[in-house]
């Protein structure tokens, strides 16, 4: 179920959560590395721009450099990170793209073996195997010690975490002093100073979405920027990035009902399928106002 707020105490993570996301990796990621790439996010457009389907593969990168730019990481080879962390990684496509534009040291952490695997192989195709790894972890509990990484990527994950303010603290653990902090993540749409919840046929829509995408609770934006103040994180900023991904999902739908996507689709399993059949709810949340694609980014405090 939808949270209206992170200001009551999470709810515990439903049963087998984490063993329902990494299901549907496992099942799904080879299905949509086969039609759209190694890269399982938003695509970022121009605001009302109609686009091809030979344009969603550079939007995806798009997002990446979109994403990159408005946390004003640097490119300055005395500034750049030579570390990262990519936190639901994936197949390691941010990974891989972090890694070869930076020469950074990147760690990925997914809860699919069969993306870790992958990922893996991927990167020793492409000759990182030096630079980037792969490895099953909870995102709540990274496997990495106190200040190690340059920039901590989260692309897309966050709507997987049942504790927010978990999910958050952890990140700034894993980040250097000084070090960038970057979440691109599914929210709803912020409350009125009136209201004390979403309303009901809200909170019915984004059930629907949540059973089929193993989803806990939602937040806000504003949430997400309250648990940064919290965590005395610096230059907490977040922008709302839902009409530059609207033309994907109808995107990912078009793909979907191709003869390749169908006879994948039928071949992949149920979890895979009971996703592709809510994608349309996707775009009406969207519609709605109640889905909000946004960023959050921020900095842990550098060292006294």
């Amino acid at each position: 179920m939808a949270s209206p707020t992170t200001a009551q105490a999470p709810a515990p993570a439903p049963p087998g959560l984490k063993e329902g996301i990494a299901g549907l990796y496992d099942e799904s990621s080879g299905l949509w590395e086969s039609i759209w790439g190694d890269h399982m996010h938003h695509g970022f457009y121009d605001s009302g721009e109609a686009a091809s389907m030979a344009d969603h593969r550079r939007a995806q990168i798009r997002m990446i450099e979109e994403a990159l730019a408005f946390a004003a990481v640097p490119d300055d080879p005395e500034k750049k990170p030579k570390t990262v962390v990519d936190v639901g990684c994936g197949i390691g496509g941010s990974s891989r793209y972090l890694a070869k534009k930076y020469g950074a040291q990147c760690k990925g952490i997914t809860l699919s073996p069969v993306q870790a695997e992958r990922g893996n192989a991927l990167a020793a195709a492409q000759g990182l195997s030096d630079q980037v790894s792969l490895q099953v972890a909870d995102a709540l509990e990274q496997p990495f010690p106190d200040g190690q990484f340059d920039l901590v990527w989260s692309m897309e994950s966050g709507e997987h975490m049942p504790d927010k303010s978990k999910f958050v603290s952890e990140l700034a653990r894993v980040a250097a002093p000084g070090g960038t902090i970057i979440i691109v993540t599914w929210c709803h749409r912020n409350l009125e100073p009136s209201e004390t919840s979403l309303k009901p046929d809200e909170l019915n829509l984004l059930k629907r979405i949540c059973d089929a995408y193993y989803l806990p609770d939602w937040c806000s934006p504003s949430d997400y920027v309250s648990i940064a103040k919290s965590l005395s994180l610096e230059d907490v900023k977040t922008a709302d990035w839902s009409e530059n991904v609207a033309p994907f999902w109808p995107a990912v739908i078009k793909s979907a009902l191709t003869w390749k996507g169908i006879t994948s689709l039928l071949t992949s399993g149920w979890k895979t399928i009971r996703g592709a059949m809510v994608m349309p709810l996707m775009i009406q949340g969207y519609k709605k106002g109640l889905i909000k694609f946004t960023i959050i980014t921020c900095r842990k405090p550098g060292a006294a």
